[in-house]
């Protein structure tokens, strides 16, 4: 995989010096050109989430779509949330909004005598593989996104919130980042403060965002696909995963790229159907807005127990 992690360096690189940077001195910004170099990457990985997403998850839902796309402005919103966390704008909000926050608090453990745990070094060998140490903090991440989206679920005021991203009744490839934005501040600060508590590697932790993010817009994809009997017990499918948002359904499939959670804990339904999506009280009248900044105050508002 070396030859992988050099061409994506290299390209990081030169789209750095080519536009990235130009961009920082010129708003006087010098002292951030390290995180502009991270950010660079986070960009990257975007281009190419989307270039597959174009590619590949798109051709195949026009191939054997599980239903007509009847609300273009729905999904033309999708794609509006895709681009926004995709194209590295939340994180840029993120890292002049919170990210002080926690290199204060990590500071803070640090003097506290609360050092990081490399929880790879405590399996015999598999610090000196790179390949299984990422496999290993991969589904320690996965664990926790199950641990996460079961919480998301369960707990009343996340709901709330939660509810939106469950909204969409026409499920596309661009639906996966259709989330309250406080929502995802809420998901990203778990994962990043759980990140440096067990000390994955920055590479690491884009890489296993960026196949988690590409697995979930193909989870989300219309498209009419499952793994088979074995396939759909070691990856989830668009099937296995559009049960999770049919509609009426609760307590299942909250797996986030391994079925193996919701194995453990009695939440899998590999049952073969593709249901219609959404929430049920949408049909009793529940508004959860159309277009981007609606969706968001109704959620707020939601939250605050006013809508």
């Amino acid at each position: 995989m070396q030859w992988i992690l050099d061409l994506f360096e290299r390209a990081q690189q030169g789209l750095f010096e080519l536009c990235i940077q130009p961009i920082v001195y010129s708003f006087g910004l010098a002292n951030y050109l390290e995180d502009a170099y991270t950010a660079t990457g986070w960009l990257l990985v975007g281009f190419i989430q989307i270039a597959v997403m174009l590619a590949i998850i798109g051709p195949l839902q026009r191939w054997r779509p599980v239903e007509p796309m009847v609300d273009v402005a729905e999904v033309r919103t999708d794609v509006l949330y895709t681009l926004i966390h995709r194209l590295g704008l939340f994180r840029v909000a993120l890292f002049f909004s919170v990210e002080p926050l926690f290199d204060e608090l990590f500071g803070f453990l640090r003097v506290q005598g609360f050092g990081t745990l490399h929880i790879d070094q405590f399996m015999a060998g598999v610090s000196d593989h790179p390949f299984a140490s990422f496999l290993l903090y991969l589904v320690v991440f996965d664990f926790a996104d199950y641990c996460i989206h079961r919480g998301q679920h369960r707990f009343a005021w996340w709901w709330k919130l939660h509810a939106l991203h469950h909204s969409q009744r026409q499920m596309t490839m661009w639906s996966d980042n259709r989330n309250h934005l406080l929502d995802d501040l809420i998901r990203d600060s778990i994962l990043v403060v759980l990140g440096q508590l067990i000390g994955v590697g920055p590479g690491q932790f884009v890489a296993i965002v960026a196949i988690a993010q590409l697995s979930e817009s193909l989870q989300h994809a219309n498209i009419r696909m499952h793994f088979g009997r074995i396939g759909e017990r070691l990856w989830i499918s668009p099937r296995f995963h559009r049960l999770h948002h049919s509609m009426g359904v609760v307590d299942r499939n909250y797996g986030v790229l391994l079925p193996w959670w919701d194995m453990l804990f009695r939440t899998a339904d590999f049952e073969l159907r593709w249901d219609p999506t959404g929430i049920r009280d949408q049909d009793e009248g529940r508004d959860y807005g159309r277009g981007f900044w609606a969706q968001q105050r109704l959620g707020l508002l939601r939250l605050a127990g006013r809508a």
